[in-house]
């Protein structure tokens, strides 16, 4: 019923949003995928799958005064493996219809949406209503925002809603020149009574001057996720960049964050069933670093980092030097050239090296190709509709061939042959793409 429902929530805004578009000046694009791709596990015998992969976004302009507005953002995908079933799936970010009034000040949006100033808890299916005030006199010239939102949770993976679950919450933003922001936010995710989540978010973008610019998001657990784990810091994410002069660079990063699957913590309880301890274990990862980047002459630039890691699958942090060069337009042969290489540390006292070249070059301004090289992969799997697995591939040499193709303002083309080899399999896989904007 939920997934009739927002499939007919997203036949009603297709049917809506032109002649919205016809008045806001928004802006559109549409792409299409083709992949295929064969495997051979070691040891064992060759399969092959092909997928396909639509995605369409169609946006309006944001309202400065009074006006109609709208989002929608979905991605369809259909897969075809030997010996297996891949189910399809279609995929849903933005489908809201809202408008400005009383000249701009007052918003209102319906639909299924992605709140950007909440960060990852961001998603709901359902109202928002917003008030946007004057800009501040001064200095600063700060504009005051206060939104109030409520409705659904929507599908990780799906056009659908969460049985039972719902979620609401209210956030106050000030908007500055230069793209400064500072948000603070209020999120509750009730599951049939129970609070499965009660969350502070914060995200501040803060530019000091033209040379300095921080980041800094976090989120805090007001209460137990799921009622099992525990309140306060659950992620932390602190980014500073200084250009020192018009050639170097500093950076520093700081990422941390804990991961409770307080979805399936709550539903046991309502089901009656014993808590898995491992689920209450909500460390996930934590990594703190920095890196120089020098212009040694126009066009090439150098750089180097070290950073200090930490996941919930190892006992200790690993230590990552990282050291690199980009070259463009090598002797004015429109030829560019990248190098670059992460040399990890292991707790228990190994290492690796994560080698990534490109060499590429661009012809008569409207075709790029280049030749890829990298080594020790990071492949993202999923597990099921419940999540995602991250797996890591040191002993894995990987060459691609890209081609991008840009027939006019609004068409371009994507082609893409890959091989990999690693101690695991062997694979190849082909892409062809491409992309309309209108």
């Amino acid at each position: 019923m939920k997934t009739a429902l927002a499939r007919l929530s997203l036949l009603a805004f297709l049917c809506l949003a032109p002649a919205a578009r016809a008045q806001s000046g928004g802006w559109g694009r549409f792409s299409l995928f083709l992949g295929g791709s064969q495997s051979r596990p070691e040891g064992g015998e060759s399969f092959s799958s092909n997928e396909a992969i639509a995605t369409l976004t169609v946006r309006s302009a944001e309202a400065e005064g009074s006006g109609l507005e709208y989002a929608f953002d979905g991605r369809g995908s259909t897969y075809g493996v030997e010996g297996a079933d891949r189910r399809n799936r279609f995929s849903l970010w933005d489908a809201w219809f809202g408008g400005r009034f009383a000249n701009g000040t007052v918003g209102v949006r319906v639909g299924q949406m992605w709140i950007n100033d909440l960060g990852g808890l961001g998603s709901v299916g359902g109202a928002l209503v917003e008030v946007r005030g004057k800009a501040k006199k001064g200095k600063m010239k700060l504009r005051p925002r206060f939104g109030l939102f409520g409705g659904l949770e929507p599908e990780g993976w799906e056009a659908s809603w969460v049985s039972g679950v719902r979620k609401g919450g209210a956030y106050v933003a000030l908007d500055g020149d230069g793209g400064q922001r500072h948000v603070l936010g209020f999120v509750t995710i009730r599951n049939s009574g129970l609070t499965e989540r009660s969350v502070l978010t914060t995200t501040n973008f803060l530019p000091v001057g033209k040379t300095l610019f921080f980041y800094v998001a976090g989120e805090w657990d007001l209460a137990r996720p799921g009622g099992v784990g525990e309140t306060g810091l659950s992620y932390a994410l602190v980014n500073a960049r200084w250009a020192v002069s018009s050639r170097v660079e500093l950076q520093g990063l700081y990422h941390r964050g804990r991961s409770y699957d307080s979805r399936t913590l709550t539903q046991d309880q309502l089901d009656g069933r014993p808590i898995d301890p491992r689920l209450a274990e909500g460390f996930l990862y934590e990594s703190l670093g920095g890196r120089v980047t020098v212009e040694v002459v126009r066009g090439v630039r150098l750089y180097a980092g070290y950073a200090r890691d930490r996941g919930s699958r190892d006992d200790g942090s690993t230590g990552r030097i990282t050291a690199g060069l980009h070259v463009a337009n090598v002797f004015r042969s429109r030829i560019d050239v990248t190098v670059s290489d992460n040399r990890i540390d292991r707790p228990d006292g190994s290492n690796y090296d994560s080698w990534y070249a490109s060499v590429g070059r661009s012809f008569g301004g409207r075709v790029y190709v280049s030749l890829d090289y990298s080594s020790a992969l990071s492949v993202l799997r999923f597990t099921g509709s419940d999540g995602i697995r991250v797996e890591t591939h040191p002993k894995t040499d990987r060459f691609s061939l890209n081609g991008n193709v840009n027939l006019g303002r609004s068409l371009s083309l994507l082609v893409m042959v890959e091989r990999s080899d690693g101690d695991l399999s062997t694979d190849s896989r082909g892409t062809l793409g491409f992309a309309v904007r209108f």
